[in-house]
């Protein structure tokens, strides 16, 4: 039988288990998997009838006997552990090189080249918490409106404004002129709008209106290669941003996980042929980053409850397919991504519960997604069909 849909959903950062190289990355004993299921908030009814505790190194949370689902434990290939890096590669697309970081802040052309298209100064220039940073420096911002400029261990330039100074709109529009000058050796992956409400630090709060400007991907995903075969690629969520558009024929955003859980529900009734890609953010933006496992633990026990509505749905010709970017291990000593092996599980009714062991990329979900809808696409993954 043809496979005709194939839904991917990417639970952000829900890693399981340190790779190899994660001392190279600065990270040790971390698994993001591992600490969220010693919270008793945690459920993984549905995805362990699946097959997740029978993924190498997953048999702390009980193997069954006959899983449901084809699963793999797959580790990361490019030089990362960063959202962009880790969808590109499960795209199709491995980074060799690390998108650049600014653990001493941007360079001061950079910050004056922005000041100049904005027409605002900048606030801050440093590595922050995106909640620390609107309390430490959100009064002065609402009393100068210049711009909150802030970083991570990630390649990212975040920008945090109060909606009532810099509407989001016009909070998009620097965005956009940040993108055009982070360019070359500055070519980070994302640029990041921060948008908050609040009159004080005392009630200080993000909105749901962030926005990811991305860099584009160097060479064609598996995104490019079914939108050119004359199939539909939807995008749920931030992948639209992530990608830049690139390879996508339509798209939803969405405000967190229980509404994209609620979009890609819904196009299982919409009557196309191709890909449906999700990203579920706030796994990592509420959870991991925030050091809160319990808010992650219930996270994944909302997924795991979710996807029976979304199995019973599928039709005999769809796949279902659930992994993650990277890690953010909640109960670590940083706040930061961790670079941990991430989960592959792959259901539908053509699908053999087969256990592909550990693969070496990411990319062996793009080269499986190619075989399976029957679209040119080669990449360095083994497709696991």
């Amino acid at each position: 039988m043809k496979t005709k849909r194939v839904f991917l959903i990417v639970l952000d950062s829900c890693g399981i288990g340190e790779e190899p190289d994660a001392h190279a990355f600065g990270d040790h004993d971390c698994n993001t998997m591992k600490r969220i299921s010693a919270h008793p908030a945690y459920c993984n009814d549905t995805t362990r009838r699946l097959g997740l505790a029978n993924i190498d190194g997953q048999d702390y949370l009980g193997p069954v006997s006959h899983p449901l689902a084809s699963v793999a434990r797959l580790q990361e290939a490019s030089k990362g552990k960063d959202t962009t890096i880790g969808h590109w590669e499960i795209a199709g697309v491995q980074s060799d090189k690390p998108l650049p970081t600014y653990p001493n802040g941007f360079p001061e052309d950079i910050l004056k080249a922005f000041s100049e298209a904005t027409g605002r100064g900048v606030l801050c220039n440093k590595p922050y918490s995106g909640t620390d940073v609107i309390r430490d420096y959100g009064e002065e911002h609402l009393r100068t409106g210049d711009l909150i400029v802030y970083t991570s261990a990630d390649s990212v330039f975040q920008i945090a404004a109060n909606e009532a100074i810099v509407p989001p709109e016009l909070l998009y529009d620097y965005c956009r002129k940040a993108r055009a000058i982070l360019t070359g050796p500055h070519a980070v992956g994302r640029v990041i709008a921060r948008p908050f409400v609040g009159t004080s630090a005392s009630d200080f709060k993000r909105t749901a209106n962030r926005h990811d400007f991305s860099l584009e991907p160097p060479r064609p995903t598996i995104l490019d290669a079914v939108k050119a075969s004359g199939k539909t690629v939807w995008s749920v969520g931030k992948i639209y941003d992530i990608f830049a558009g690139q390879g996508i024929t339509d798209h939803v955003f969405t405000h967190g996980n229980t509404e994209g859980m609620e979009k890609t529900l819904a196009l299982l009734d919409k009557d196309f042929e191709g890909l449906c890609f999700t990203n579920l953010v706030d796994f990592d933006m509420l959870y991991g980053h925030r050091q809160d496992i319990e808010g992650y633990a219930k996270a994944y026990a909302e997924f795991d409850q979710w996807l029976p509505s979304f199995m019973d749905k599928m039709k005999e010709d769809d796949v279902l397919m659930i992994t993650a970017d990277h890690g953010c291990d909640p109960g670590d000593d940083h706040t930061d991504h961790t670079r941990e092996y991430v989960p592959f599980i792959m259901y539908g009714n053509q699908i053999d519960p087969v256990n592909h062991g550990t693969q070496p990329t990411f990319a062996a979900i793009a080269a499986t997604i190619a075989k399976l809808l029957q679209v040119d696409y080669s990449c360095n993954g083994k497709a696991l069909v």
